[in-house]
């Protein structure tokens, strides 16, 4: 399952934006932070495919959650305007935002692409 962050968890294991000015991952693996809100529709249709990719990528990617309607300060660090967006975060490099409801495939794909890990094989 996905972890759902609050701005003081937020701060320890993705990025301390009131310490740094400049992007700096505090992360061990890459990360996929889905930004959602209870009342979305297309939020929680995404919402099980990031617990599934959470259970496939384990101990490949980190998977979280943040609810923006709780969290409106994080949505704003991030410009988010419109949800469910997904912020892509690579170990090195710049993180990079998807928005929209995306099919599963389509988040394997940038999850190899973004986060340059590879598919988790089948069991």
């Amino acid at each position: 399952m996905a972890e759902h962050l609050t701005k003081e968890t937020f701060l320890e294991k993705v990025f301390d934006y009131e310490k740094n000015q400049d992007w700096k991952f505090e992360g061990e693996l890459p990360a996929v932070v889905d930004f959602w809100a209870p009342w979305c529709g297309p939020c929680r249709t995404v919402g099980p495919i990031i617990d599934e990719l959470s259970t496939e990528y384990k101990g490949k990617v980190n998977f979280y959650k943040v609810n923006t309607d709780e969290e409106q300060e994080l949505g704003a660090v991030f410009g988010i305007r419109s949800i469910p967006s997904l912020l892509f975060i690579p170990k090195e490099g710049q993180p990079k935002l998807a928005v929209g409801a995306l099919p599963k495939e389509s988040f394997k794909s940038a999850i190899e692409k973004e986060l340059l890990v590879n598919e988790p094989s089948q069991n």
